[in-house]
């Protein structure tokens, strides 16, 4: 199936909404994948966990249960998580310009964005694919309104990039990921304040009205 979409991602006619479209079906069965293993690992240690009553005479058994969970599938689980932090990078960079050949409505509706959500978004400043997907966290959220849970597959992937990035890069080059341009800006920040207590600091917000563009501290 993967060799088959990317055939097909790499074909002139190819449009940029069948790309994401395209990259959004990947990152999806990557999920998938990856849930299954980590899904299988914990079943796996529950069993182990079962067998604790049992001790000192179930050590070998637990020992061996926990050894299975650790290892199994560590090939496929490694190799999809490479692959969806790779097109986790892609998204980041877009080299192609897809994203931005879409309107904020195509966007939205590519992934699937509910209308109160969307418009809450636009009134937020939100008209990139990474303020959609990432930043905000739409994705899919018409087919999940009233669940707390944020993702989606293209938020793994965009999470995936960041923590690959973060685990990697050297700390003296790590820039504010909340900072004007950062992968994070336009995110809520919790400050720990010096009497314990928690402020939530939010981004500026630019206001556009008949008397121009203001921006208003929040």
């Amino acid at each position: 199936m993967l060799r088959a979409f990317s055939a097909i991602e790499q074909k002139p006619t190819t449009t940029a909404r069948t790309r994401l479209l395209i990259t959004r079906r990947v990152c999806r069965h990557l999920c998938t994948l990856l849930q299954s293993i980590r899904a299988e690992r914990r079943a796996l240690r529950r069993q182990a966990a079962c067998l604790r009553g049992g001790l000192p005479f179930t050590k070998t058994a637990i020992e061996r249960l926990e050894q299975l969970a650790a290892e199994h599938r560590a090939d496929h689980l490694a190799t999809g998580r490479h692959v969806l932090t790779m097109y986790g990078v892609l998204l980041l960079r877009d080299p192609a310009g897809d994203a931005g050949a879409l309107s904020f409505d195509e966007l939205c509706d590519l992934l699937n964005v509910n209308t109160v959500e969307r418009e809450q978004a636009r009134r937020d400043g939100a008209t990139s694919f990474r303020d959609v997907a990432f930043i905000h966290a739409l994705e899919d959220s018409a087919s999940r309104r009233g669940e707390d849970c944020k993702g989606g597959p293209l938020f793994e992937a965009y999470r995936a990039a960041m923590m690959e990035f973060i685990r990697t890069a050297p700390a003296e080059q790590l820039p504010d990921p909340f900072a004007p341009g950062g992968p994070l800006y336009g995110c809520p920040v919790q400050v720990l304040n010096p009497d314990g207590s928690v402020t939530v600091k939010r981004p500026d917000l630019t206001v556009h009205d008949s008397n121009g563009a203001r921006v208003v501290k929040r």
